[in-house]
């Protein structure tokens, strides 16, 4: 008997209330990972060929996974960088955390160790409630509506939580990813009918609610009295030089060993996923195209116009393509296969407009520095007129083209 066979008559007796009953979701779970279940998704608000939901979802999670491992690594070498700098800040850190690092690991920055543990502490603490609290909501809902809770949740809350500054309250985490699942999706519907981003859109509400924890230059490491201004942060206020003046070169940048955000700091590691998604055609390579060449062309002309003034209109768009979340922005969140455009050409000028926006944010308005969470928010909102229009584009074509 094969293992298809096996699993086939282990869910006969399943349904038959056999004695197999408490295995049920053990066994759901290895069929599902290992086979095409019977019922896959057949809509265009997800996917256009055979690959299932649950698969398509599952290969965003996973490939998170570095980009989770560095942050946690970042997250504790910054802090134990300022430790070995500052070493009267080690004695005043008195929380539970510093507890439980003194446990497990020491402060050595040289250490790869430490740094993951003490950069796991904070993540760990982040990513946890945003799951439980969100879970709990999508089970709410599902119950409500009398319909399972699917795998999109697992990649809108490791994509919240890895957007999150890594010092940011529990309380805020929860209540940014409660707006997030409730306002910007179930609201509407659910998965497959929210127009906006639920991570992206949890993590504006924070930041505009309670902008002292999600940006300026304390939010970005963990260390009770210590401040460090993120690259772009102090791009904002003297463009590369203040970047280059503050240590930070742009190898630094690319690879992620910065300030900022739990997930958004290795374009490096981000880009190597990325690649990972589109050549598994998970992701789509012109919603990234269409950012990134927005970007480049937009900061190029930015260059080419200048400032008197503004030092940002003189960044080139390699530093654009380092600094903050772009990266992170352009890969995982521009690509959301729900918000997003869902024609070819359509993807193309919603990922344009997203890059143009991000540079438009950094450069011409000096209250929001990053930008490219602005622009992809943005972005939703005219996917669906973008899509109307190249929609109707293609019929008055067709029609012209049946008239001669």
């Amino acid at each position: 008997m094969g293992l298809r066979e096996l699993l086939d008559k282990v869910s006969h007796l399943v349904e038959k209330g056999g004695k197999y009953e408490k295995f049920h979701s053990v066994f759901e779970a290895f069929d599902t990972f290992l086979y095409r279940p019977s019922n896959v998704t057949k809509t265009t608000a997800h996917v256009r060929d055979g690959i299932d939901l649950k698969r398509m979802m599952v290969a965003v999670w996973v490939c998170t996974f570095p980009v989770i491992f560095f942050g946690m690594w970042n997250i504790g070498y910054q802090a134990n960088t300022a430790f070995a700098a500052n070493p009267e800040t080690l004695a005043a850190q008195d929380h539970w955390r510093m507890a439980l690092i003194r446990m497990l690991a020491g402060v050595d920055p040289s250490s790869i160790w430490d740094n993951i543990v003490h950069g796991a502490v904070w993540f760990l603490p982040i990513y946890i409630v945003t799951f439980v609290v969100g879970i709990s909501w999508e089970m709410l809902f599902a119950s409500i509506r009398k319909h399972e809770v699917n795998e999109g949740f697992f990649v809108t809350s490791v994509l919240f939580a890895l957007t999150m500054p890594p010092s940011i309250p529990l309380w805020q985490v929860a209540l940014g990813i409660s707006f997030g699942v409730v306002i910007a999706k179930e609201v509407f519907g659910g998965t497959g009918k929210n127009f906006l981003n639920p991570a992206l859109a949890g993590r504006a509400f924070l930041y505009f609610a309670y902008p002292a924890q999600s940006s300026g230059d304390a939010v970005w490491t963990v260390v009770d009295g210590f401040t460090m201004a993120t690259p772009l942060g102090n791009a904002a206020g003297g463009g590369v030089d203040a970047i280059v003046g503050s240590g930070v070169s742009w190898m630094n940048a690319f690879l992620g060993v910065v300030p900022g955000s739990v997930g958004e700091t290795s374009t490096l590691i981000i880009l190597i996923m990325g690649c990972v998604l589109v050549i598994s055609k998970i992701s789509s390579w012109r919603i990234i195209s269409g950012v990134l060449l927005g970007m480049i062309a937009t900061s190029l002309l930015l260059n080419v116009i200048g400032s008197k003034t503004n030092p940002m209109f003189a960044m080139p768009w390699y530093w654009h393509l380092v600094l903050g979340g772009f990266a992170f922005g352009m890969v995982f969140m521009s690509t959301d296969p729900v918000s997003a455009a869902m024609t070819n050409t359509g993807k193309m000028i919603f990922g344009a407009l997203i890059g143009v926006m991000v540079v438009l944010v950094r450069v011409v308005n000096p209250a929001f520095p990053e930008g490219i969470m602005l622009a992809i928010l943005f972005g939703n909102l005219c996917a669906p007129l973008i899509d109307f229009f190249v929609i109707q584009a293609n019929v008055k074509r067709r029609l012209r083209r049946n008239v001669h």
